[in-house]
């Protein structure tokens, strides 16, 4: 594909790591640790609508634990904490948003999953202050930028690891546009000017058609996490590795 570079879990930087030692945050419905595809999590936190902590981080609609599957199955060692941000619908509010991303940022992740967002502009001024928070702190978000021609907040801020699916990208490969250097645009620290593709579906059920499996452009995020928490295992931090990825 013109101006996308592709990569895959068999070449450097990913290949024979598996993210030991890489903290990745899931902002989503909880996740459910026991699950054979989770294989456990560090510990978690539910932040409800009005910001308020709670610590009940179950997920009971399924969907942040098949992205935490997809994470893990790309990078088995990382360390996975759950921050439950939805009940049981895949709604919530943006304070919850900056809310969770703070939580996440301050506990010194080195990834934050957010296979969601907002498409509301007026969001933008507190998401761009919580995406250079998190920057400074050495948190890097991973989050759709872009999807069915609509802009996505916060993905689409400078700072972030912008994702788009791709429904031709396999699942075991990462398309990434862009150059590792650039700035956040005045509105935070200097951060990758990047942008990436991935495949949309999760990891696979043994005997359900992927099209009636949960998919869409909220894996392909978590499938790009899987990706970078790969990556980092060796400790140089994500400047380093997108700076690598970038050409």
């Amino acid at each position: 594909m013109s101006g996308f570079r592709s990569f895959t879990l068999e070449e450097p930087p990913f290949a024979g790591r598996t993210g030991g030692g890489v903290r990745v945050a899931v902002v989503d419905s909880g996740v459910h640790g026991g699950h054979p595809h989770v294989g456990g999590v560090a510990g978690g936190i539910h932040i409800a609508p009005d910001g308020a902590e709670k610590r009940d981080f179950t997920d009971r609609i399924g969907h942040g634990t098949a992205v935490a599957a997809a994470i893990r199955e790309k990078a088995p060692d990382a360390e996975i904490w759950a921050v439950r941000v939805f009940g049981t619908r895949l709604s919530t509010t943006a304070f919850a948003l900056v809310r969770a991303i703070e939580w996440a940022a301050g506990r010194g992740v080195d990834l934050i999953n957010l296979s969601l967002g907002t498409q509301r502009p007026k969001h933008r001024g507190a998401m761009a202050a919580v995406v250079a928070k998190a920057v400074g702190r050495g948190s890097l978000v991973v989050s759709p930028a872009v999807h069915d021609g609509r802009v996505w907040l916060p993905g689409c801020l400078p700072g972030t690891a912008g994702v788009e699916l791709d429904r031709e990208c396999a699942r075991e490969e990462l398309r990434v546009s862009g150059t590792g250097g650039g700035g956040a645009g005045g509105e935070g620290p200097a951060a990758p000017a990047l942008r990436f593709r991935a495949s949309g579906y999760p990891r696979p059920i043994p005997g359900v058609s992927p099209e009636l499996n949960l998919h869409g452009v909220s894996f392909a995020a978590a499938n790009v996490t899987g990706f970078l928490a790969r990556g980092l295992e060796d400790g140089a931090g994500a400047p380093s590795l997108l700076a690598s990825l970038g050409g």
